[in-house]
C-alpha cells in the first residue's frame, strides 16, 4: 500500500465515508464535517493525565515508598474514589466523542 492510499483511507475515516465517496466529494469540492468532537477528545486527554497522576500516587503507597509513609488509609480511599469518579467521567465522554450523523 502506498503512503497516499493510507492517507486517503485515514481522511475518509475521519469524516465517516467510504474511500470512493470521499474521493468523489473531494473531486466536487465538497466541504466535510468531522465525525469527532474535538473538545470531547481534549477532555479525554486531560482525564487520562489525571488518572495517570492518581495511579502514580497509588503505586507509591502500595510499594511502601518512604515519601508516602505519613499517608493513611483514608487518603488512599479518597484516591481510589477519585480514580473511580474520573473513570466514570471518561466513560460518559467516550460515549459522546463520535458525533451522531443527525448532528453532522
Amino acid at each position: 500500500m502506498l503512503p497516499e492510499d493510507a492517507a486517503i483511507k485515514r481522511l475518509a475515516a475521519t469524516v465517516g465515508l467510504p474511500v470512493a465517496a470521499y474521493l468523489c466529494n473531494v473531486a466536487l469540492s465538497y466541504r466535510f464535517n468531522r465525525i469527532l468532537d474535538d473538545s470531547a477528545v481534549a477532555d479525554l486527554v486531560r482525564l487520562n493525565g489525571d488518572l495517570g497522576r492518581l495511579d502514580n500516587l497509588l503505586k507509591l503507597w502500595l510499594t511502601n515508598d518512604p515519601r508516602t509513609a505519613h499517608y493513611g488509609p483514608p487518603l488512599i480511599r479518597a484516591v481510589l474514589s477519585k480514580i473511580e469518579i474520573t473513570m466514570d467521567e471518561m466513560q460518559e465522554i467516550m460515549q459522546t466523542v463520535v458525533i451522531p450523523k443527525a448532528k453532522r
